[in-house]
């Protein structure tokens, strides 16, 4: 009988936890971090890069937050004497509803993604580069404690709109991607905490 109690006390508990994690009011804090780096062995081919873009929310009303994520992406490949240096500025609002009882909830994200950065070639300005876009990710929560929320989400549907202009000549190359990216093999998976 006490194991049965203890059991129920510990189910209730971590119900309780699951459920005060997406109430109105509260606040969601996480993000994304990302290095590589690459040799071509045999030749001097080498390419390094840097991303960061951390993120916060609020919930508006209860399962649904809303929030932003600022963020810095860079990258340089070298080839013998030659350099190119990308650069950019990220910014992704979001929208965000969770579906659910108890410690894991489904969720549904709205974000539009954008960002406006350069190309450098041996530390000369050559491109602009400006990204929009718009994508519908769906996953899942498991909250392990009362502040932490262990996510699992995949692209899902998505548009982008990329425009590429050269500086020397003013021409420009827009580029519009659409697709669904549904690949539960490789999904992003990440923590988010939860105030």
């Amino acid at each position: 009988m006490k194991k049965l109690f203890l059991t129920l006390t510990a189910i209730s508990a971590l119900t309780f936890a699951a459920n005060a994690q997406t109430e109105k009011g509260k606040f969601i804090v996480g993000g994304q971090v990302g290095f590589s780096t690459e040799k071509i062995q045999d030749t001097d081919v080498k390419e390094n890069s840097f991303s960061i873009m951390p993120q916060v929310g609020y919930f508006v009303a209860d399962n649904f937050a809303i929030g932003t994520g600022i963020g810095y992406e860079w990258s340089k490949k070298e080839a013998g004497a030659n350099e190119a240096v990308n650069s950019a500025f990220k910014v992704a609002p979001y929208g965000r509803y969770y579906m659910g009882e108890g410690p894991i909830k489904f969720f549904g994200q709205l974000s539009a993604p954008m960002s406006w950065g350069n190309v450098e070639v041996n530390d000369v300005k050559t491109h602009k580069v400006n990204n929009y876009g718009v994508e519908l990710a769906p996953g899942f929560a498991y909250f392990p404690t009362s502040k932490i929320g262990i996510e699992f989400k995949v692209r899902g549907l998505y548009y982008n709109h990329n425009q590429v202009k050269d500086e020397a000549t003013n021409d420009k190359i827009k580029t519009n991607s659409f697709g669904l990216d549904a690949n539960s093999l490789a999904p992003t998976i990440g923590v988010q905490f939860h105030f």
